[in-house]
């Protein structure tokens, strides 16, 4: 049986990822700091209370694993926007502490949620490849694009098998609008408490919107499988506006929505659409729940809580 660690195994991308690992027959732990209610279904995984940024709570969360899943980030967009050097002084530091304790452990294999929509930055290009250059206009995704940087490092240095992966822009039910990250939450959480919805420019703005059904899927496949790549795009490879967002959210609610213009943010970027060539060629094609039935579901769940 696979010894599975998901760090930050109770957040949006990680709990439903341990639901998967161990619907596949993994044997998981969960690391997390479980401040908040879980975010898994399973009674089947090793619950373990942890700090990451205590040493000897990662060394031992570590020892014994198989794989190890970085799903964490102490960072948001908007929380690194605020003060740039936050990402470096959390993320990336304690990061490298956790690549030397998994390549001291000798794991199997590494894997680190990165960042599909913010790496790519703004280069005009229809849809981009895992090949195409990474220029992040963000502290966020700079801090993301580093830690990749590392993952290299180690694997040169120290042999760990790493694979990163640059996932797009995930939503559904689970995710927690008060990270202030994702058009569709926190759109679905102002109309539920009557507020208006900020919307950044004219509603141009393109994004690749995958459901999280979908991104668990995706990543799963690749864990069943032998990757023969370090990165891979994890995206529907589909572009939407943020005005046909709206409008599928218009649609779902049944109500018209309160919208309040904003400026574009000087950081964000006009169009990212992920191509994901070099995911279908190893592992098929990815599942795509349509836009209209994954904002139901969101908007069903957050009914619920």
């Amino acid at each position: 049986m696979v010894r599975s660690l998901v760090i930050g195994g109770n957040g949006f991308l990680g709990g439903p990822l341990v639901d998967a690992l161990v619907g596949r027959g993994h044997d998981v732990t969960v690391f997390d700091r479980f401040r908040s209610p879980r975010n898994f279904d399973t009674r089947d995984a090793t619950i373990l209370a942890g700090d990451f940024f205590d040493r000897s709570d990662l060394a031992a969360a570590v020892r014994g694993q198989d794989l190890v899943f970085h799903f964490l980030s102490t960072t948001a967009p908007a929380t690194s926007e605020n003060d740039p050097s936050l990402d470096l002084r959390t993320n990336v530091g304690q990061t490298v502490e956790l690549l030397g304790l998994c390549a001291d452990a000798e794991i199997e294999r590494f894997y680190f949620a990165s960042t599909g929509g913010a790496i790519y930055g703004d280069q005009g290009l229809e849809r981009y490849r895992e090949t195409d250059p990474a220029l992040p206009r963000s502290p966020y995704a700079i801090g993301k694009l580093t830690i990749e940087h590392y993952l290299r490092y180690f694997r040169v240095k120290r042999g760990l098998d790493a694979v990163s992966l640059r996932i797009s822009n995930p939503y559904g039910p689970g995710q927690h609008p008060g990270r202030r990250q994702g058009l569709i939450p926190i759109a679905l959480a102002n109309i539920a408490a009557g507020d208006a919805i900020v919307r950044y420019g004219d509603g141009s703005m393109v994004r690749d919107y995958l459901y999280i059904d979908d991104a668990i899927e995706m990543i799963a496949r690749i864990v069943a499988g032998d990757p023969a790549h370090s990165v891979y795009n994890i995206g529907s490879g589909v572009g939407h506006t943020v005005s046909e967002v709206l409008d599928a959210i218009a649609r779902v609610v049944g109500q018209p929505l309160d919208v309040a213009p904003r400026p574009v943010p000087s950081t964000f970027v006009e169009t990212v659409v992920l191509e994901t060539a070099r995911y279908r060629s190893e592992f098929g094609a990815p599942p795509t729940t349509p836009l209209e039935r994954g904002i139901a579901s969101t908007w069903e769940q957050l009914g619920r809580r």
